[in-house]
């Protein structure tokens, strides 16, 4: 294990565990006696949660980078990274900065969660999912579940670029999953920036993880149990897509309501990743909802 530390007094620490170097920033608040903040997603890293753990300076917030992601590297050839392996990394980070945390997870970091908490769930005392990306729970799995077969097939046959168009094209569809999505007309990778030239790479985190992501099926028997608060979240302006429909689903299963957070999948944003969400008023929601 390396560490480091920056003048903003922000560490950053190298976790070296089977099959992979994770990497942790934790922005620590000596002085504080509240519960630390842990922010995740997938396969999201580090860097998408810089805006929002600015609103957070009375505690100590801690964010990662998944495996395979960004600064955090996976062993080639390595099984796909799934929400259970994913689990056990973030367990194996709190453990290093000390436990239990509340943790906000979102999208696959929020499948993650999910994972957590039916493991581990001493390590977590609130945990707010935020839009996890789940076809398993859905009315429509089997429409969602081919359509995201047909993601992963077009990434490994064609690249990355008319993966994320077929991607991008479904994660913003509201309403069930067309049975025909894989025989729609594929959007032009080029009207989302994305390449167009298959540079023969196939080990991009989300796109070899993308069907034992969303294919995730939550035990909530064990979710149930736990004695971690559990609150299941969406976007106000989510409403109808694939990510907000999983959020709702889960909190059905579990026999709680969906909390409505400003803004879209990425509300949290402050422009990271050229994306700009409603960061303040999120910020305030998800304090809100952790102190209640």
């Amino acid at each position: 294990m390396t560490q480091a530390q920056s003048a903003t007094d922000m560490e950053t620490t190298t976790l070296e565990v089977p099959g992979a170097s994770i990497v942790y920033d934790v922005r620590r608040n000596a002085a504080s006696d509240r519960t630390p903040l842990m922010l995740i997603g997938y396969p999201m890293a580090a860097a998408g949660f810089v805006t929002l753990a600015s609103h957070f300076p009375d505690r100590t917030v801690i964010t990662y980078d998944p495996r395979g992601s960004e600064r955090s590297t996976k062993k080639p050839g390595d099984p796909v990274n799934s929400p259970d392996g994913n689990a056990d990394d973030v367990h194996r980070v709190i453990s290093e900065v000390g436990g239990p945390v509340d943790l906000f997870a979102s999208s696959g970091g929020a499948v993650t969660a999910l994972a957590l908490v039916a493991k581990h769930p001493q390590d977590v005392r609130v945990v707010v999912a935020h839009e996890p990306a789940l076809s398993s729970v859905l009315p429509d799995k089997a429409e969602a579940e081919a359509a995201v077969k047909n993601i992963h097939d077009t990434y490994f046959s064609d690249g990355f670029g008319p993966a994320m168009g077929k991607f991008i094209a479904i994660v913003g569809l509201k309403g069930p999953i067309p049975a025909d999505f894989a025989d729609q007309p594929a959007p032009d990778p080029a009207m989302f920036g994305m390449p167009t030239e298959d540079d023969g790479s196939r080990e991009d985190p989300l796109f070899t993880a993308l069907i034992s992501l969303t294919s995730y099926e939550p035990d909530f028997e064990a979710l149930r149990a736990a004695p971690t608060r559990l609150v299941m979240a969406a976007g106000e302006e989510s409403e109808g897509i694939m990510a907000a429909r999983g959020a709702a689903a889960v909190a059905e299963r579990l026999g709680t309501s969906v909390v409505i957070f400003p803004g879209d999948h990425g509300g949290f944003f402050g422009g990271e990743y050229g994306q700009t969400g409603k960061p303040t008023e999120f910020a305030a929601k998800l304090r809100e909802v952790l102190d209640t």
